[in-house]
Order: structure tokens, then C-alpha cells, then sequence
């Protein structure tokens, strides 16, 4: 197969391109479920769930003998559906294959690079699906943390992702929340160094819904809005869990009638982050309040 070519990508809306099948922005969007392109059930399931975000995947959800039939699956559905799609990494041979599989559906909503390392594998993957898809860079090395930075200022990168599973084989650290504290912190600092959205956090195995709120709250500490997850019954836990409460949302209307929405009663420096974060909690709540 001939290798896709490195080209000029073109310049990406970050701001105006949204997920077509909800009224969530990929900005805003707190669960990110992945599903494995093995059969059309195992896709209608996932879209039928609770999920901000299906991301069928092709890359480690599916065996390596399957991978062809994995992208026969996932064009089909995107001929009638909207999607995002996590690809394979871009050292290995599945990546040109799956970019080719890929560079002519329209239903494509956006990409999830797995295990990016460098900007540059962001580069080629943009310019071989024509330069104004969406993508979540994958970081799940050490390498990638360090590349963090560059990575998240490329064009098309609209938001980073934590593969925790990857990393900590690629580490050997653990997945207690101190542990994993300064690569979090990393992706958070890339993300706001690059104005593009918070991080999405790796997945919380098992079927434990404490589990799963606690994973959130790991996350969430860190700075981090969004998290992948593997199960369907996962996404409705995420989603209360990342959405501003009752007493929140009321704060934040309350500090937004006093200071004004263009901040014409601010009285001291405090007012203003003050103010920031009231009108970050009712757009969250809006955008959230679209999809129920």
C-alpha cells in the first residue's frame, strides 16, 4: 500500500467544529466511551448508551487478526452514522491502513491517535485524512508526556488523552492518584499552554460505580474534564460526576446577576477568576442540559 504523505494541514476551527450526532462540544464532552469495532451490536449498544462521545475503536480492542474486518465495520458505519475512531499508532503498519480505510468518510467526526509521541505523528495523521479532522492525541509513554507540550499545540490536536493502562507499563508506576499526579499535571499545564480544552482521563476498570467516582475525582483534582471509559454503564456515572451540581449552578448564577456577565460590577482582583469560573459552570450546564 502506497505510504500517505506528509502535507501542509490545513487550519482547523478548533472552536466551531462540534460532535454532529450531539449537542455537546468536543470541548465539553466528560464521558468518552470506546467501543471494539467487532460487530454492528457492539457499536449500536455503545451508541445507545449514555456516552458524550462513542469512540469506536480499532486499535487495542480488536486482535491483530481482526483488524481488517475491524476497519470494513467501522466504514460501514460511518456511510450512515457519525463517529470518532481510535486509530493504531503511527509506527506501526496498521496506521497507514487504517488512514487509508479512513480518508474518505464523511461520517468521520474526529480521530484518537493512539500512544502519540510526537507532533509530527499528529502532522501526518491530519494531512492523510485531509487536513480538518479532530484529533485526541493518545499519551501513553513517557516519551509522550515529555512531547506533551508540542503535541498539544499542533493545529489539529483539539484536546490531549491519558492512556494510564500504557503508561504505567511504559513507567512501572503505579495508578494511585499520587503516583500518576505529575503526568496529569503535565497534560493539564500542555492543554492550558496550548488553549485547547482540559484533558481526558484514562479509564477506571471494573464495574464498581465507587470505583469509577473516584477515578473522576482523581481526575478532576488535577484539572482534568473528560474521561475514557470501557463499559457502557460507566458513561451515566461520568457524566453526574463531571456535571456542575445544583448548589454549584446557583453560585454560579448568583455571582454572575452581581458581577455582570460583562463584569461591569467587579469591585477587586478576586472577582474576576471569580466571575471566570461562574460562567465556565453555567456553559457546562447548558451544553449538558441540551443532551438529557
Amino acid at each position: 500500500m502506497t505510504p500517505v504523505p506528509a502535507a501542509t494541514v490545513a487550519p482547523l476551527e478548533r472552536s466551531t467544529v462540534t460532535i454532529s450526532t450531539l449537542a455537546i462540544p468536543y470541548g465539553l464532552a466528560r464521558s468518552w466511551l470506546l467501543a471494539p469495532a467487532v460487530d454492528d451490536e457492539r457499536l449500536r449498544a455503545a451508541h445507545n448508551s449514555d456516552a458524550d462521545v462513542v469512540i469506536i475503536d480499532i486499535e487495542d480492542g480488536v486482535p491483530e487478526r481482526n483488524k481488517e474486518q475491524a476497519r470494513l465495520i467501522t466504514r460501514r458505519w460511518l456511510e450512515d452514522d457519525n463517529g470518532w475512531v481510535r486509530i493504531n499508532d503511527a509506527t506501526t503498519t496498521h496506521w497507514n491502513e487504517d488512514v487509508s480505510a479512513l480518508q474518505h468518510s464523511s461520517g468521520l467526526a474526529g480521530i484518537i491517535l493512539a500512544k502519540t509521541e510526537s507532533p509530527e505523528q499528529v502532522t501526518r495523521t491530519a494531512a492523510g485524512l485531509g487536513g480538518n479532522v479532530p484529533i485526541v492525541a493518545l499519551i501513553e509513554s513517557a516519551a509522550g508526556i515529555e512531547a506533551a507540550r508540542s503535541i498539544a499545540a499542533e493545529r489539529s490536536v483539539v484536546r490531549l488523552a491519558f492512556g494510564t493502562g500504557d503508561f504505567r507499563r511504559d513507567t512501572g508506576m503505579s495508578d494511585t492518584p499520587t503516583a500518576l499526579a505529575f503526568p496529569r499535571s503535565q497534560l493539564v499545564i500542555a492543554s492550558r499552554v496550548a488553549g485547547i480544552a482540559a484533558p481526558i482521563d484514562g479509564p477506571t476498570l471494573g464495574e464498581n460505580s465507587a470505583d469509577v467516582i473516584a477515578g473522576v475525582g482523581a481526575a478532576t483534582e488535577m484539572g482534568m474534564t473528560g474521561k475514557l471509559c470501557l463499559a457502557e454503564s460507566h458513561a451515566a456515572t461520568i457524566n453526574a460526576a463531571l456535571s456542575p451540581g445544583r448548589d454549584e449552578i446557583s453560585w454560579a448564577l448568583a455571582i454572575i446577576e452581581r458581577l455582570g456577565s460583562d463584569g461591569r460590577n467587579i469591585g477587586d482582583g478576586s472577582d474576576l477568576p471569580r466571575l471566570a469560573r461562574a460562567q465556565r459552570i453555567v456553559e457546562r450546564s447548558r451544553a449538558f442540559d441540551a443532551v438529557r
